[in-house]
């Protein structure tokens, strides 16, 4: 089974996770049966790793990451490498795939332009 986590930052303000829990949904509904989590890191749960073990407990053997932010920051450019490592570790049996960050996507960024000129 492959599987899906959306990783974004987090935050307190439980308004802030809705676009995000937005995504996963409309993932769902392009994809049926589509195994999409969320996964935060910091100030929300769940993390990463207790997002990774659920999916792995659901059956996962192939895991895609696909880190939620439009700057390519120290979360993006360390802590996440830091984190993947762990998962791999911990889990060698999975197959995992670590996406570049939304704001590298050339579609992400012509659809932003998009927006912001309309």
């Amino acid at each position: 089974m492959h599987a899906t986590l959306l990783f974004a930052h987090g935050s307190r303000d439980p308004a802030w996770h809705q676009p995000l829990l937005n995504i996963a949904q409309r993932m769902g509904e392009l994809s049926p049966g589509t195994c999409v989590r969320c996964a935060f890191l910091e100030l929300t749960q769940p993390d990463l790793p207790s997002a990774a073990a659920e999916v792995v407990a659901l059956g996962a053997s192939h895991i895609t990451v696909v880190p939620m932010f439009i700057g390519v920051g120290k979360h993006a450019r360390q802590d996440l490498p830091v984190l993947m490592a762990s998962l791999k570790d911990t889990y060698p049996q999975v197959q995992w795939r670590l996406k570049p960050s939304a704001g590298e996507e050339p579609a992400v960024i012509d659809l932003l332009a998009r927006l912001a000129l309309a």
